[in-house]
């Protein structure tokens, strides 16, 4: 066996292996117990990064873990295909979205299959293909006639460049998160599915999810947003309209000195009518974003609408404002504005010099309230509350429902920060929304599916080319025959990620969205991605699942019994000033200088030798060009080398801190084990390990080996912790180094070491696993080889270490048997040199031997 580790031979020859056998295509087994994993598919960009590289390699250690547990394991790997930067490099690049995204699959699968991911690519689909998205455009369609899907008006943030709807998450600072340009408010018609009708099941089913992260059920509750409270009505002076309100503190309605609706309310609207000023205001708000994000950080503005509210309560009439920081798409587009007691109102009120009381006081009359400063927050007493005066906010809650239920006014009820999920995009690459719009305005559902989206179309600029296509856009209404016209909105690309867990299950079925295969696999036991989708993806996937519950699709409530967050993948920034702006330098150009601490002290460019500046530590991004090349690395050390480095570096929930020097650190290990392997390959054959021919030092290795299969079992499975797994096999191999015995038993043992190292890292570093295991005179490959088990009997100790302590102080540290009795214990205490030292002539009054740790000699 050649001792020198050759990476590149190693893995090309695993892989034809896997591929050749089909290692892991995998069917449903009702015998077997099965272990669904699966991580986030990837958007086909055109090449890996480092996020995806550390992702996948989790996702793979644990499928190929749960396999040597002897479980029917499924890891499947699919393509996000649709989205904007198809579209965009279709534009700059003069080919369609559908060619440029699939020669980019291409490519990113060989880099899959080159880090040796064990998928059952027989199973492999992008959300493109017409066999996919069909079955979701069917499932719509099903919604719509049950009323779960629907069309309205909506107030949406337009991205002026990229001529899109843009969701509230994509606005970033007020601006589209590709194009970088300031979002525009616009009312269009757009395509909705109730997950509102779901939001109580959403919100209780984070109970149920114990194997997921606290912080991300934490995100969800947030989100989904429950909240009790009561919906009032504020009837408006001289005529029919009321404003619906909803508040969580009627504590405070007798502090109400104004109303505020948004810009796009139907009082805003018909006051701009014939008021040029609230006209000019609502326009100016037309450019602000509409997340709840956006508003906070404006000035708070508005006009008054020259109309007045009544107060349900006091009967008082109150003025009615348009404000900026009210949005349409969140309540009832009003509030009753409470500026004593509401930071945000009471900042409007001292603005536009409006009235501001106050209703609430502190229990305890020494803590500071003067609204003239600010507002004052907290739940309290009321104060100047007609006959709720004195009342505790649990009190007033009760008390106010009932006198607003008595003239009904008002009302208890259950309020949701979640909103209805607007589905609809204005750009080409995506599903076509299946709807038909008929001549006189009505709408129906496509009578044939799929409705197929156009490959080969030309771009003039960023407008859909669906708006111009005739072929497209022609159809037939199937209720009267005549013409209609097919919708050119396309789903959300939220849309095919929040359903594809599930068509991994049943790829190759023409003839249903899912079949039974999807009950044997689902839910998915283990979900691996990041948690920038810990709200979004995750929240629609879930509500998606219930749907296809519902539809008797499947017969779990939740998708994804289990999920691992990953952490991001950082790495050092450098650059240089030129012109007053930064420009950013790869990592891969720089030198850089460490002291004996590993801080940095000094880097300089690798061309000329002139020293850059040091930035920030940051995510791995194309903006501060501090990405690594996975190829490059994969190319100049293996995939192995990635793999164990991506795995060793922090935890996989942890941020990684990317170092080149580790990277090297890693392949080192590698050789080492190699080296160590192939000498004792080519020293021959090694007997099986008698267990009565062992001395203390066999004894001792064979502890040690199994030590390290009980940490690794445990990091692994129940922790997760891949680092400190690699960690321990790293200390069973430097055990094994500092073993030196030749002999035949000498010899067993060490070939016990080798393979259960090799056995424990299979999962890590699967292609030198999979040499080293048929190097070792196995015939079935290593990955069909059970996991490792524990033998009780090595972990049995033959001595044991003892603190000895003399009046509670250290003064020895004693190897006993381990089976020696507690008089033995104490008369070989008694018997240390050091021990007898420090008694002296002291008499011995006791002594306190604590089985297993220490021996306490009073004196």
């Amino acid at each position: 066996m050649d001792e020198s580790y050759k990476p590149n031979e190693i893995e090309q020859e695993a892989q034809r292996f896997w591929e050749q056998n089909k290692s892991f295509r995998v069917v449903e087994d009702s015998r077997r117990e099965k272990f669904y994993c699966l991580s986030m598919f990837p958007y086909p960009s055109g090449r890996l990064h480092m996020g995806h590289v550390r992702n996948y390699t989790i996702g793979d250690v644990i499928s190929r873990y749960q396999r040597m547990l002897g479980k029917n394991v499924l890891q499947p790997m699919g393509w996000d295909a649709f989205g904007l930067p198809a579209e965009n490099a279709a534009i700059q690049n003069r080919v369609p979205p559908a060619q440029w995204t699939r020669q980019n699959i291409e490519y990113m699968k060989g880099q899959l299959k080159r880090l040796g991911f064990g998928y059952d690519w027989d199973r492999e689909f992008a959300t493109c293909d017409r066999d996919y998205y069909r079955w979701e455009q069917w499932l719509f369609t099903r919604l719509y006639e049950k009323g779960l899907a629907y069309r309205k008006h909506a107030v949406v943030n337009w991205d002026p460049v990229d001529q899109t709807v843009l969701a509230n998450e994509q606005v970033v600072d007020g601006k589209g998160w590709r194009s970088g340009v300031a979002v525009e408010r616009r009312e269009i018609p757009q395509w909705f599915l109730k997950i509102t009708d779901y939001a109580d099941e959403l919100l209780r089913g984070l109970e149920t999810l114990s194997g997921w992260p606290e912080n991300v059920i934490t995100m969800q509750r947030n989100w989904i947003g429950r909240s009790e409270g009561l919906e009032m009505d504020f009837p408006i002076a001289g005529g029919d309209d009321v404003l619906k309100i909803f508040t969580t503190r009627p504590d405070t309605v007798f502090g109400v000195t104004y109303m505020a609706v948004a810009a796009e309310h139907p009082l805003s609207v018909r006051a701009a009518q014939s008021d040029s000023d609230v006209a000019a205001f609502i326009e100016e708000c037309g450019h602000h974003g509409v997340t709840e994000a956006d508003v906070e950080t404006l000035e708070k503005d508005g006009r008054p609408l020259g109309i007045e509210a009544t107060h349900p309560i006091t009967g008082e009439t109150v003025p009615v404002w348009v404000a900026n920081f009210v949005l349409m798409s969140y309540g009832t587009g009003a509030v009753m504005a409470v500026p004593g007691h509401d930071q945000r109102d009471w900042e409007f009120a001292r603005a536009h010099g409006l009235r501001i009381k106050q209703v609430i006081a502190p229990w305890d009359e020494t803590t500071p309230c003067d609204i003239s400063e600010c507002a004052y927050t907290e739940k309290g007493v009321l104060v100047d509350s007609g006959q709720f005066t004195g009342m505790s906010f649990e009190q007033s809650f009760d008390a106010i429902a009932q006198q607003l239920e008595r003239t009904q006014l008002g009302r208890r009820c259950v309020n949701f920060r979640l909103r209805d999920w607007g589905v609809s995009r204005q750009r080409d690459w995506g599903a076509p929304v299946p709807m038909l719009q008929t001549e006189d305005g009505g709408l129906v559902p496509a009578p044939e599916l799929p409705v197929e989206l156009p490959e080969n179309v030309e771009f003039e600029g960023v407008r859909s080319p669906l708006l111009n296509l005739r072929e497209f856009l022609q159809a037939v209404d199937p209720k009267t025959g005549r013409p209609a016209r097919r919708e050119t909105d396309t789903f959300d690309t939220f849309v095919e990620s929040s359903w594809y867990y599930a068509r991994f299950c049943c790829p190759d079925n023409e003839a249903a969205m899912l079949d039974e295969r999807a009950r044997y696999w689902l839910p998915v036991d283990q979900y691996v991605g990041g948690v920038e989708h810990a709200v979004l993806h995750l929240l629609y996937a879930r509500f998606f699942h219930k749907l296809m519950r519902d539809e008797g699709l499947v017969d779990c409530d939740e998708p994804f019994a289990n999920l691992l967050t990953q952490g991001m993948v950082n790495a050092q920034t450098f650059f240089r000033e030129h012109d007053g702006h930064r420009q950013w330098i790869p990592p891969k150009d720089v030198i850089v200088q460490y002291d004996a601490d590993g801080k940095i002290v000094g880097a300089a460019h690798r061309k000329d030798g002139l020293p850059v500046g040091v930035g920030p530590v940051e995510k791995m991004s194309k903006s501060k060009n501090n990405g690594v090349d996975p190829q490059s690395l994969i190319d100049d050390f293996g995939a192995d080398t990635v793999r164990l480095y991506t795995m060793f570096t922090a935890p996989p929930d942890q941020a990684l801190v990317w170092n080149d020097s580790a990277v090297a650190g890693a392949e080192r290990f590698l050789s080492r084990l190699w080296n160590t392997a192939a000498r004792h390959v080519n020293e021959g054959a090694a007997p099986p390990v008698d267990l009565s021919a062992l001395d203390s030092n066999h004894r001792d290795l064979r502890r040690k080996i199994h030590e390290t299969i009980a940490k690794v079992t445990d990091d692994i499975d129940r922790r997760q912790t891949f680092n400190t797994a690699i960690a321990a096999v790293m200390e069973l191999l430097n055990a094994l180094g500092r073993f030196e015995d030749r002999s035949e038993i000498g010899r067993a043992v060490a070939r016990e070491a080798i393979s259960s190292i090799v056995l424990l890292l299979a999962p890590i570093v699967p292609h030198i696993a999979h040499s080293l295991w048929f190097a070792l005179g196995h015939e079935t490959p290593v990955v069909d080889a059970p996991w490792p088990k524990v033998d009780p009997s090595a972990l049995v100790k033959d001595e044991i270490l003892l603190v000895v302590q003399v009046n509670g102080k250290l003064r020895a540290r004693l190897a006993v048997p381990a089976d020696a009795d507690k008089g033995r214990v104490e008369e070989l205490a008694l018997s240390d040199a050091n021990v007898r030292k420090f008694i002296g002539e002291k008499p011995v009054r006791k002594i306190i031997v604590v089985e297993g740790k220490l021996v306490n000699v009073v004196c």
